[in-house]
């Protein structure tokens, strides 16, 4: 048998783009994957950044306790009370003021 010399045949043109189309599939696959796991990368990356700051984020203040200048006040005012010198509307209106600062 004689081999023929020059341009291929057809089976050699379909063999030979066969072969060209599965090597660009292939390096297609791979750079959709390397590009997939580097942006999974950067997720993560920015994920774990943002982790720490948000732990050190102090909490936010407690309503202040009743200290003993509130307690002192409040005291002097039920005792005004008690005592006829305010009246129900007068002692409400400055229990809400002494609570509210």
């Amino acid at each position: 048998m004689r081999r023929r010399m020059g341009r291929p045949g057809l089976l050699g043109m379909a063999a030979r783009t066969a072969v060209v189309a599965g090597t660009a599939t292939a390096v297609s696959g791979s750079v959709q994957r390397h590009s997939a796991q580097k942006a999974a990368d950067k997720q993560q990356a920015q994920e774990d950044q943002q982790a720490p700051m948000q732990a050190e984020e102090p909490a936010p203040p407690a309503a202040a306790p009743a200290g003993p200048d509130r307690l002192t006040k409040l005291k002097e005012l039920g005792d005004l009370k008690a005592t006829g010198v305010l009246n129900d509307a007068e002692f409400e209106a400055e229990k809400a003021r002494i609570l509210a600062t």
